[in-house]
């Protein structure tokens, strides 16, 4: 990691939410005066479903951006915990359901799949492989692992209660939006209160300056790619409730949308910076930029240009902003 002097959290300034901010705000007003089918109960609750399951990866891939590191490996991450959520509980005894409870299938795939965070943790600082690298080859072999246990099918037989938890509210809110809304303020409360939050900073921000000062690199680098893995866990869980089967293919792509959530939230690739809100408000405006579109009827290819063109543009910015 490149030398510089240590940062404090919280180093994107409040501007620049407000900016965040701004922008989804004015995107809304313009959908809603283009449209009159975007503005609607049925749409923003579609809208918060669909943000919340990357979403919640964004947030774990925020912490370890900030700790100066990637991780590629958040989309294969939530494809196994997926699949195994689904095998663990379904009762289809032909796509290999196991017929555990919904409590012991969640608990045993969350956990399963949050040990792909301490092998990145290990190949990173143990192996010194560089974290684009050792997270893109644990990317492949992850998704290797899903197409063997799966035989490459669908995981069906799934609990019809656990597949309708996706499509319930609470005080007309989604579900799935409250359980994003619950990593949102932890998320934010250890980033802004706690010593890991703290630490995750310092060795974003200086590795070496951060060792001198007691700082375990070891042990903040695990934490971290931990921290996503689970996240990434809990996701393909929602996803798994919200498909109603154990898609073997699900999360291809969702690090692109991750990083982009993060980055574009102010979360600097060099590490050091961005915040909790930064990245809620950069998955919203992704999120209300495909949902317009696809109500604008926008070549869905348009739109992941544009989306590819605002990552470059915010990385661009910070690049400036830093000169």
């Amino acid at each position: 990691m490149e030398n510089r002097s240590v940062r404090k959290p919280g180093g994107k300034s409040l501007s620049t939410v407000m900016m965040l901010a701004v922008l989804l705000l004015a995107m809304f007003v313009v959908l809603t005066l283009l449209t009159n089918k975007f503005l609607t109960v049925n749409n923003i609750q579609n809208l918060l479903r669909q943000t919340a399951i990357y979403g919640v990866i964004a947030i774990g891939m925020t912490f370890v951006i900030m700790s100066g590191g990637i991780d590629l490996s958040v989309g294969a991450v939530v494809g196994l915990s997926g699949v195994l959520s689904a095998m663990f509980m379904s009762n289809s005894e032909r796509t290999g359901g196991m017929g555990w409870p919904v409590w012991l299938a969640i608990l045993a795939a969350v956990l399963i799949s949050s040990l792909v965070g301490v092998i990145n943790g290990a190949i990173i600082f143990d192996g010194k492989v560089p974290p684009f690298i050792a997270t893109l080859g644990i990317q492949t072999a992850v998704r290797g692992l899903i197409m063997l246990i799966t035989n490459a099918q669908m995981i069906s037989g799934i609990p019809k209660d656990f597949a309708g938890f996706s499509r319930q509210t609470f005080l007309a809110f989604p579900t799935l939006g409250w359980v994003w809304v619950l990593f949102i303020v932890a998320a934010a409360i250890v980033i802004k209160f706690t010593t890991f939050g703290r630490n995750i900073f310092a060795v974003g921000s200086n590795t070496e300056a951060a060792r001198l000062s007691g700082i375990s690199i070891r042990k903040t680098t695990y934490s971290v790619y931990i921290v996503s893995a689970m996240m990434c866990a809990v996701a393909g869980v929602l996803m798994t409730a919200r498909l109603g089967n154990g898609v073997p293919t699900g999360g291809i792509g969702y690090e692109t949308d991750a990083i982009a959530a993060a980055v574009i939230g102010g979360a600097s690739l060099n590490g050091a910076e961005g915040s909790i809100i930064g990245t809620v408000l950069g998955s919203l405006i992704m999120a209300t930029l495909r949902n317009g579109g696809n109500l604008l009827g926008i070549n869905s290819f348009i739109l992941e240009i544009t989306i590819g063109l605002l990552i470059v543009f915010a990385v661009l910015m910070d690049k400036r902003r830093k000169k």
